[in-house]
């Protein structure tokens, strides 16, 4: 019956288009069609028109320039703090002196006598140049991840979690390792061989030429996947619990600074040894060693065979369990903040 119905309704449109065209008005007839083509009003946008438009709303969007803001100003803020940590923790990486905290307590107050205080802070220029497009574009593609993946609602798994915080470190590094590596190679050497970044770029590109760019980069990479999943994905896991524990929307500065602080405690952990392996790879030749560091499993076995475990693959682990959770804590609660801050104003709000 519901096809009868249709097929009489259908012809008797066709015989009242055939009426307007026979009488002289084609442009009658063509408004009659659109209107036919076009949906209701009141019909509602498919999922796919959903999803296509919540993206196009997510890439377009004032948003970005808050992450990206945000993000500058939660690595700047947190690599400047833990410099003179930073610095230390990278000199015992790559050379066989043994880690412990009075070593470093010395190499500390030796550093600030001999060439003062500003020494405890060498590198970090290159520190900056590259932490802060770093994290501003790890950050930033951490919500663009999120919200491909579907991470950013409560019921999201674990899993995806990890995945979305994985695939932003690996974006970030990708584009930023050269800075790492510069920044690395300043803070082993004395300021006579790299008085500066420009330096460091320039002097590699005669000596080594462009592969030497991303040296120490597969294990670098390799590292960031466990770490940046682990980090973020512990981060926004304590936020949806802590929401469902007390009721509150958004925990406070401080909640945020702790779960920053267990998120970066546990990546730094799950991903230390290949953090040994990339700076030895990266300084390789610059510490006094004659060993070459050239591939990861070498440098794994020729790091384990001389130094062991303890006292190589997890050289200075304990000052990365204090140094990490401070830094990423900083940062974690510092991106937030900043972030909710910046969409408050007009610039960062979406046109209407």
């Amino acid at each position: 019956m519901a096809a009868e119905h249709s097929a009489r309704n259908f012809a008797a449109m066709s015989r009242s288009m055939e009426v307007d065209l026979r009488i002289g008005n084609p442009a009658h007839t063509l408004q009659r069609i659109r209107a036919m083509e076009s949906p209701p009003a009141h019909a509602k946008p498919t999922t796919a028109e959903n999803t296509s438009n919540s993206l196009l709303i997510k890439t377009t969007s004032p948003a970005i320039l808050a992450s990206l803001t945000a993000g500058a100003m939660a690595g700047a803020l947190a690599k400047t703090v833990i410099a003179p940590l930073d610095r230390t923790k990278i000199i015992f990486q790559v050379t066989k002196m043994s880690f412990n905290a009075r070593g470093a307590l010395r190499f500390l107050i030796k550093s600030y006598k001999e060439d003062g205080l500003l020494s405890l802070w060498r590198g970090n220029s290159a520190t900056m140049a590259r932490i802060v497009p770093y994290a501003a574009i790890q950050f930033t593609a951490h919500e663009q991840w999120k919200h491909f993946l579907h991470t950013d609602r409560p019921e999201a798994p674990t899993g995806m979690r990890f995945l979305a915080g994985s695939l932003a470190g690996v974006t970030a590094q990708s584009i930023t390792y050269p800075l790492d590596l510069a920044r690395a190679r300043m803070a082993v050497t004395h300021r006579d061989m790299y008085g500066s970044i420009i330096q460091v770029f320039v002097k590699m590109w005669r000596a080594e030429r462009p592969k030497a760019f991303y040296k120490g980069f597969t294990p670098t990479i390799l590292g960031v996947i466990p770490y940046a999943g682990v980090s973020f994905c512990t981060f926004e896991s304590l936020k949806v619990k802590h929401k469902e524990i007390t009721g509150r929307s958004a925990p406070n500065p401080l909640e945020r600074l702790l779960f920053g602080a267990l998120a970066g405690l546990f990546g730094q952990t799950a991903s230390y040894p290949l953090d040994i392996v990339r700076r030895r790879m990266q300084t390789s030749g610059l510490n006094g060693c004659s060993y070459p560091y050239d591939t990861i499993r070498g440098t794994l076995r020729y790091v384990y065979r001389t130094e062991g475990i303890i006292g190589g693959l997890y050289k200075g682990l304990s000052m990365n369990w204090i140094k990490g959770p401070i830094a990423v804590g900083i940062s974690f609660a510092t991106f937030d903040i900043c972030q909710n801050a910046l969409k408050q104003l007009s610039v960062f709000r979406a046109a209407p």
